[in-house]
């Protein structure tokens, strides 16, 4: 690993764990402001047929599934396997959630919240495999041997 991927790989992980912290581990979710606008967008969404199904409980699961793909991109990128990234995604959703429970009274500790983060580890590892696919089949053509070909081609 060169020293200038190890560097942003360290920036992003700090600051993917600092927004996992503030997002979870604070004692209140959002305030006043914030729920406000929630629920005036929520409103407006359910007055609105095509998108009535969208409520607060499908806001919540998309918002956990979208917290955690990001860690399913860094662990695999960080060398893990796959499944690193999922288990990862698991243990520490279910740390979050004891915590929660155990020393933050103004937060709900949910299993569903645990699901939905495992849910968004396993996409980000997924969107990490594609990627790195991606990438491999892209440095395929700087290969000398590939490149050889692809110019006998075009001659």
């Amino acid at each position: 690993m060169t020293r200038r991927r190890r560097a942003m790989l360290v920036a992003a992980s700090a600051s993917y764990a600092f927004g996992v912290w503030w997002m979870t581990l604070r004692p209140t979710i959002y305030d006043a402001g914030v729920g406000s606008l929630l629920h005036t967008v929520l409103h407006v969404l359910h007055s609105w047929p095509p998108t009535a199904w969208i409520t607060f409980d499908v806001v919540e699961f998309t918002a956990n599934v979208a917290l955690f793909v990001p860690l399913g991109i860094l662990v695999p990128a960080w060398g893990g396997r796959w499944w690193h990234g999922i288990l990862t995604g698991m243990l520490l959703s279910a740390a979050i959630e004891t915590i929660q429970l155990l020393f933050l009274p103004t937060r709900v500790a949910d299993v569903r919240d645990v699901v939905a983060n495992t849910l968004g580890a396993a996409l980000g590892v997924g969107i990490a495999a594609f990627l790195g696919r991606h990438a491999a089949r892209s440095q395929d053509s700087h290969n000398p041997r590939h490149r050889k070909l692809i110019d006998k081609r075009a001659q």
